[in-house]
């Protein structure tokens, strides 16, 4: 009894290499995970666990009740002989991973092959197979995993099974009593051990390679951390030359290197000495990377480096693309080709892929940041209007009465244009020019209000080096005074404040004008309004210039009481402070 378990024990081997193959099938890593398989996927599993139950019989030991003796493999039985074999865990593991119905149709085939090959436990062992079936199958359970305990349990209870069955149908008693005397224990024992080893192995071999998987991912996800800073700028030699070092130490290849369409970007490692950063491509094959836009493996013959002692014998050349045009190659050298397996062609190919689609991130992001400036730039075109109409109109009733008046608002008319000029060529400036654009404004205005307005400056001459969008603070003043005090007969106060507050830098435009509804303050800035006094457009795009410079917590902030007067501020965040010894001009009135 103890030789027929060492023996069986030892042809457990043979489920190994069996459990190493099945790993190769997508339809079994889909029932070691419980996920349900398609029809097709069970018929698959239904030959291949039939066979291996065809294979478990192959390999058993024919038992003949007469003498007690062994034969080492058995290909057909006489009427007095039995097999002691491992046909059961096949059948077992598929109603386990598979269901009943994967479970029956394994035991069909295994039990059916069974039963031509004679004895006189042909009919039970037949039918015992498609029992164990039936049995492991109503202990599958789906979206579980299948415990190794519940697989050496179920393993053994059906080769138990199958024991009772030799001995209720078999004949003569006699011999079936014999028989599972003799080969009982050792094979509920063995086969008990087998599922369970099946299942192990099949188990740790998944596990091995999706940990594999998972830090290849993992290595994926950290190369693109560090890369897309880089990439941000767009493929040149700084970012190349970056890109480059960061794979290369996550790698460990002997080298990599990335060029463009004409000339080697950057090359970090092995051969430095001769592939240098702005050389010419050398080699044909990357010629033809690029040309066709697909990865290629070359060895030493296909490289055909100019340098005959180039240490660099093989090498992996990956498309970097862009918008689906090839604008360059990734290129990973390793020693030999033997250093080149499929695992690292993937992780390769997965490189260029993610590299790719940063160059396109960064593509669209310049190109948004474009857009963005261009809509800026047609912001700032649609301010200006506003103030010309209303100075030309006050020049020309002063041309005839005030002639020396309406020259001296020309030249402050001039001066204003030149800074609105000015304004539309760059997409900052600094709350200085702001404020000086103001007051050539203020000068203009006090023309038409004589001696019925007043400007108080409160101003941090610290904070006037803080960069802002053109054209915004001219804007809000210009809408206290056409909007806020152009009624007012007398005592028209305008208050412009400029301060530092915490970590922000607070600009405030007051007026003690008529003022408006709570309503309509809360309209302004945020949307374009129809209505007898204006659209406010010109609030409305300082406050989309704003938010896109700053976001939305530097937006418009308006308090207004009808009557008595209107409040506009916004807050932007400080920057680091400049030099003290930076001339600063001091312009408060």
């Amino acid at each position: 009894m103890l030789e027929l378990l060492i023996t069986m024990l030892e042809r457990l081997g043979i489920i190994v290499t069996i459990a190493l193959i099945l790993t190769r099938f997508r339809f079994f890593r889909d029932m070691v995970y419980g996920e349900r398989l398609k029809r097709q996927q069970q018929y698959k599993a239904i030959l291949f666990f039939g066979f291996f139950g065809i294979i478990g019989t192959y390999t058993g030991l024919a038992f003949n009740t007469d003498t007690l003796q062994f034969n080492r493999w058995a290909s057909e039985l006489a009427s007095d002989e039995a097999i002691a074999n491992s046909r059961v865990i096949g059948v077992v593991l598929a109603g386990l991973l598979g269901g009943y119905k994967v479970g029956i149709g394994a035991g069909i085939i295994a039990g059916f092959h069974r039963f031509t090959l004679g004895g006189f436990t042909a009919l039970a062992c037949g039918l015992a197979s498609i029992v164990a079936g039936i049995l492991a199958g109503f202990f599958h359970k789906k979206n579980e995993h299948v415990k190794l305990s519940s697989a050496f349990f179920i393993g053994a209870t059906a080769e138990a099974v199958q024991m009772l069955i030799i001995i209720g149908i078999s004949r003569p008693l006699e011999k079936a009593v014999a028989l599972v005397e003799m080969i009982g224990i050792p094979m509920i024992i063995a086969n008990g051990l087998g599922s369970a080893l099946f299942l192990l192995i099949i188990k740790n071999v998944i596990n091995e390679e999706e940990k594999a998987g998972a830090f290849h991912a993992q290595k994926t996800l950290r190369i693109a951390d560090q890369t897309l800073a880089y990439l941000r700028k767009g493929i040149n030699h700084e970012s190349a030359l970056a890109v480059c070092k960061i794979l290369h130490k996550e790698l460990q290849a002997k080298a990599v290197a990335i060029t463009n369409h004409t000339e080697i970007l950057a090359h970090v490692g092995l051969g430095d000495d001769h592939h240098r950063s702005g050389s010419p491509i050398q080699t044909q094959i990357t010629r033809d990377v690029i040309q066709h836009g697909e990865l290629v493996v070359a060895n030493d013959r296909t490289i055909h480096c100019r340098e005959e002692r180039c240490p660099l014998g093989a090498a992996i050349i990956a498309p970097l693309k862009l918008r689906c045009e090839t604008i360059g190659t990734l290129k990973f050298y390793f020693s030999s080709e033997k250093e080149i397996n499929n695992l690292v062609m993937e992780l390769i190919s997965g490189l260029s892929v993610l590299l790719s689609n940063q160059l396109e991130i960064a593509e669209a992001d310049k190109a948004y940041q474009l857009a963005k400036e261009a809509e800026i730039k047609a912001l700032q075109a649609q301010i200006s209007p506003h103030f010309l109409f209303n100075s030309l109109n006050t020049i020309v009733s002063l041309v005839r009465i005030e002639p020396a008046k309406a020259r001296k608002l020309l030249v402050s008319l001039s001066h204003f244009l030149r800074q609105n000029l000015t304004a539309t060529t760059v997409s900052v400036t600094t709350l200085e020019q702001e404020l000086r654009h103001v007051k050539a404004y203020l000068s203009i205005e006090e023309t038409r209000f004589i001696d019925r307005l007043e400007v108080i400056y409160d101003i941090d001459e610290d904070a006037l080096l803080e960069k802002i969008p053109p054209l915004t603070l001219q804007p809000i003043v210009e809408n206290a005074v056409k909007h806020g005090i152009k009624n007012k007969e007398q005592d028209c106060l305008i208050t412009i404040t400029i301060q530092k507050r915490d970590a922000m830098t607070m600009v405030k435009v007051e007026d003690n004008g008529q003022g408006m509804s709570k309503e309509r303050a809360e309209q302004i800035g945020k949307e374009t309004l129809q209505s007898e006094t204006g659209s406010g457009l010109a609030l409305y795009n300082v406050n989309r210039r704003l938010s896109m410079m700053f976001g939305e917590e530097a937006s418009l902030n308006i308090n207004s009481t009808p009557g008595v007067g209107t409040n506009i501020h916004f807050s932007i965040p400080q920057t680091e402070e400049v030099d003290d010894g930076q001339n600063n001009q001091n312009i408060n009135s």
